[in-house]
């Protein structure tokens, strides 16, 4: 039996925001940076940039790209394209 590789671009991507206070996500190649009031994560359609209050991350499957969040949700907003994993990312280069 032949293991088939996904690919990022692959994957589905799902966002399911419950009352503002439970998100769901799948899609995820890593959490970039994370805090209680501002999550960035990359994701298979971009950069998905999270602002509330009281976040935390209940459940974070990396293998999967499953995440869990909760707290008080104020936005979701995508930045750009599809991003690739790669080193230069949108925030190392905010920050040089």
């Amino acid at each position: 039996m032949e293991k088939k590789e996904i690919k990022y671009e692959d994957k589905k991507s799902n966002l399911n925001l419950e009352n503002r206070k439970k998100l769901v996500l799948s899609g995820v190649i890593e959490v970039m940076s994370f805090n209680e009031e501002r999550i960035t994560l990359n994701t298979s359609l971009g950069t998905l940039d999270i602002k509330g209050e009281g976040l935390k991350m209940n459940k974070l499957d990396v293998q999967n790209g499953d995440v869990i969040i909760v707290g008080t949700v104020n936005s979701c907003i995508y930045i750009g394209d599809t991003i690739k994993k790669k080193k230069d990312g949108l925030i190392s280069r905010l920050f040089k």
